[in-house]
């Protein structure tokens, strides 16, 4: 008869749950999301335009759902971004500790340009200089 199993790590009972995140839209009051308040529907989208979830906000199912197509008609509407372009400098290239090149593309080996039909260049033969302009 096999032996009965105890359950591995913590009991469901002594977790602690994080503290629920109270929505905007229950604290302002607000029943109705209208796609026009663009300052409302800003604070549900990210600094890169997106649409924030359920958990960060603390929206419920339908909450979101409202708040989620009014920021998609604002968005037909071109009074939302779909998306913002966020550039950020990156720090100095030399200073990797980890793999990759330092500045630039490596450098290339200096050969000598290839003859031309298999023959060596030789160098050019000077022209005489003229030695004084005939009249």
């Amino acid at each position: 008869m096999p032996k009965a199993r105890k359950p591995r790590g913590k009991s469901r009972d002594t977790t602690r749950r994080p503290k629920k995140k109270v929505s905007i839209l229950t604290s302002e009051k607000i029943d109705y999301v209208d796609w026009k308040d663009v300052n409302l529907l800003r604070r549900f989208m990210s600094e890169r335009a997106k649409i924030r979830a359920r958990r960060v906000t603390g929206n419920d199912a339908q909450q979101q759902k409202k708040v989620a197509d009014a920021i998609k008609l604002a968005r037909e509407m071109a009074l939302l971004p779909y998306t913002n372009r966020v550039t950020t400098q990156r720090g100095n290239r030399g200073d990797r500790e980890r793999g990759g090149r330092a500045e630039g593309p490596p450098p290339r080996p200096s050969a000598p340009p290839p003859a031309s039909r298999g023959e060596e260049a030789e160098p050019a033969a000077e022209a005489p200089a003229s030695e004084g302009a005939s009249a």
